[in-house]
């Protein structure tokens, strides 16, 4: 075969589009020629990491992906999971890391714009949005810039299509100085019986190009999410995607306006790699071959070659296969919401993926092999090597209540507002809880109780530390957020974001992680439907924390009974539940110890999950039972901080008791896992409270009273009294004085 090339393929060039030179090699086995420089790019959007998962895919084949309410697990644009009443919620969660470092208003918009992409593509209607964002230090140079840039990308897109942000975390360390994270979630809502996949059905039918123009933003946007950061940083804004989230917005009603009419076979949004991605996807999953015609394409810039178009993440596109005798229907809708629509294609029966454009054919290629058999590689990684755990009599000292009011007032546990007050949390008008708690929760419209929760989490400290615990600790984490809102956990998406894996103590760190997830999730019966991996997360060799996010979603079948994490009223008894006794015994990787006395030393806590699941059906069921008015899980900073926060959340003060012989420090900022505070409608001296405490004990889940809520004081035993108020302006205080610059 003889395809005009009019462009030398060199090893530098090779070398550019992120290919090692056996890959090289791998390619020219395979086509038994020289690719074309179109072919190359083809070859290097779909066999770098961030769209092959080259190195991670051996692993992720160990995950849970199945159960009774899963209906569609990984593999396909996102998951869908059964919530009942015919209905089915459907979520996903993706980094935009690269992009939002180099470009962060834009960075993170576009990756707000795909993960809703992925959503829509599905049938389902966005219904709600989180973010997870990792900043570096407080204290450096480009940190508030990037997190004034984020934030604002984030709610610029999210708003202006009309999502609701309900959740998500905001965390800063050095480790992230070259390099954040942003990780968008979307969920939608869509009919079980009318779900769209991207596997392309029957012979001869047209492929047809929707959306927005094709520009030139974006181009080798997946390659170079696919590779460490250096000195030429700077360089690679180009790479960056525009987006429009008013287009989007159309585009979202345009897609299930067509879906309804039944017009489609197949549908595929173009994120990473563009055009390529998505053709080679949809023909490859249906055993088809794709022919496209680049001449036809809409495009908004001049004298666009083969090789953009084919690489370029304009954004707002999608890729569909339809039903010839429905071409003009579908062709009416999208020229109502105005948007183009052209037939760029057609699916054949010979596997190949031809790009032919001004008469020439520049790519001719076998389709599974681009997109079923890129590399696998199995990296060499090194045995765990958990972190020491602290000596027992290691606990520096502080007062109590100073170091309380530190930690409320600190970058890591001070309050979110200035970020999710710059998002739309209220439309759509379903939302239940706003950020702030442990989960945010909406009701499902159209259905008069029934509610979904949400949450993401993970703690990069104990996954560095161990990433086996931290793997399962994150999962555990979401499984109790999801849990103190009185929601049935349903299933996960993750994120996992990481250093180079070629690099054996990273991969070292990636396996691990997955080990404990895969063990958490097993465990707690909450599969992980679908997900994203980020690799090559350096800068100059710098690698961030180990990332493995996990979002979660659950089912409230009464929103009405949902537990919040504000004391609800005075002189209710307070109770720790889930802790084997009062006590605190694990300081290792603490807050605590970080952010009070710059330590970063210990074992991560271990997580008991047998001891996880009890504990969170015993809540779940609390609440469910009317007895529980207030709830919270425990993490960073402990019983300390969690009393804090609902004090903070409701303006109602408590009383704790110390345990006699106990160190303090360890009672009020030990981070032990699987623990609840929760406060009962119930008199500590009643009947009704000793049957719970007799069913706790049946369980092997301890709930001793710990103290009461009133006043107007946070009273930690002997410490001094703290009032609520200046809890709240410690608190609340911090993250605008940051981005005045006033904080540090």
């Amino acid at each position: 075969m003889s395809i005009p090339n009019d462009i030398v393929i060199t090893p530098e060039l090779v070398a550019d589009h992120g290919l090692k030179p056996d890959e090289y090699q791998k390619i020219l086995d395979l086509i038994g020629r020289t690719p074309t420089y179109t072919e190359l790019g083809i070859f290097s959007a779909m066999w770098n990491e961030h769209c092959s998962y080259k190195s991670s895919k051996k692993w992720l084949k160990t995950l849970p992906t199945t159960g009774p309410r899963v209906l569609q697990g990984p593999g396909e644009n996102a998951g869908v999971v059964d919530i009942g009443d015919g209905q089915a919620v459907v979520f996903k969660m993706e980094s935009h890391n690269h992009p939002s470092f180099i470009e962060p208003y834009q960075g993170a918009g576009t990756g707000m714009g795909g993960i809703l992409r992925d959503v829509f593509t599905m049938g389902a209607r966005p219904v709600a949005a989180m973010n997870a964002l990792r900043f570096g230090a407080v204290d450096h140079e480009k940190t508030r810039h990037l997190v004034s840039g984020v934030v604002a990308g984030i709610g610029g897109y999210a708003n202006a299509f009309g999502v609701p942000t309900v959740g998500g975390e905001v965390e800063f360390d050095a480790r992230y100085n070259g390099n954040i994270l942003v990780n968008a979630f979307a969920a939608g809502l869509a009919d079980t019986d009318k779900i769209f996949l991207s596997e392309a059905k029957g012979v001869g039918l047209p492929v047809v190009y929707l959306g927005a123009k094709t520009g030139r933003d974006g181009v080798g946007g997946a390659t170079m999410a696919s590779a460490e950061f250096g000195d030429d940083i700077e360089e690679k804004r180009p790479t960056v995607q525009v987006g429009d989230p008013f287009t989007e917005k159309r585009l979202l009603e345009a897609c299930l306006e067509l879906m309804a009419t039944g017009a489609v076979i197949a549908i595929q949004d173009m994120g990473a790699a563009g055009l390529t991605c998505s053709a080679v996807e949809m023909g490859a999953k249906g055993d088809l071959g794709v022919e496209l015609d680049l001449d036809k394409v809409p495009v908004r810039e001049t004298n666009m070659t083969a090789y953009e178009m084919m690489l370029s993440e304009s954004q707002e596109r999608m890729l569909m296969v339809l039903h010839p005798e429905k071409e003009a229907v579908a062709r009416a809708v999208f020229v109502k919401w105005e948007l183009d629509f052209a037939t760029v294609g057609k699916t054949t029966d010979d596997l190949r993926f031809r790009v032919l454009w001004q008469g020439d054919e520049v790519a001719n290629l076998p389709i599974k092999e681009l997109g079923d058999e890129a590399p696998e590689y199995d990296r060499a990684w090194t045995p765990a090597a958990p972190a020491a755990a602290l000596a027992s009599d290691d606990v520096p000292q502080m007062d109590v209540a100073e170091a309380l009011l530190k930690l409320v007032g600190g970058h890591q546990i001070a309050s979110r507002r200035w970020v999710y007050e710059q998002y739309d949390t209220l439309i759509q008008g379903n939302s239940m809880q706003l950020p702030g708690g442990d989960a945010g929760v909406i009701r499902v419209e159209g259905h008069p109780t029934k509610g979904l929760a949400f949450t993401s989490d993970v703690n990069p400290r104990y996954c560095e530390a161990d990433p086996y615990e931290g793997g399962k600790q994150a999962v555990a984490e979401a499984w109790r957020n999801l849990t103190a809102t009185g929601a049935e956990p349903l299933a996960a998406t993750d994120n996992l974001n990481f250093g180079n894996p070629e690099r054996p103590e990273i991969m070292s760190q990636l396996v691990h992680a997955i080990k404990g997830i895969g063990e958490a999730c097993t465990a707690l019966d909450f599969p992980i439907v679908s997900g994203n991996v980020s690799l090559y997360n350096e800068t100059n060799g710098q690698g961030i924390l180990p990332t493995p996010t996990i979002g979660g979603v659950g089912l409230l079948p009464d929103w009405t009974g949902m537990a919040r994490i504000a004391f609800a009223a005075e002189n209710q008894p307070i109770l720790l539940i889930g802790s084997p006794d009062k006590r605190g015994t694990h300081l290792g990787q603490s807050i605590y110890l970080r952010d009070l006395f710059n330590r970063r030393d210990g074992a991560a806590p271990p997580v008991d999950l047998a001891h996880e699941r009890r504990t969170g059906d015993f809540v779940r069921k609390l609440i469910r039972s009317g007895v529980v008015t207030a709830c919270h899980d425990l993490s960073d900073g402990g019983l300390g901080v969690g009393l804090a926060e609902m004090a903070v959340a409701s303006g109602i003060g408590a009383q704790i008791v110390d345990l006699e012989g106990h160190d303090p420090i360890l009672q009020y900022f030990s981070e032990d896992q699987g623990r609840y505070l929760v406060t009962v409608n119930i008199d500590p001296q009643s009947d009704e409270m000793l049957a719970l405490w007799n069913e706790g004990e049946k369980l092997g889940v301890f709930c001793p009273w710990i103290g009461s809520t009133g006043g107007t004081d946070l009273v930690l035993g002997a410490a001094k009294p703290l009032p609520v108020v200046d809890l709240k302006s410690a608190y609340e205080g911090w993250f605008p004085d940051f981005m005045d610059g006033a904080a540090a």
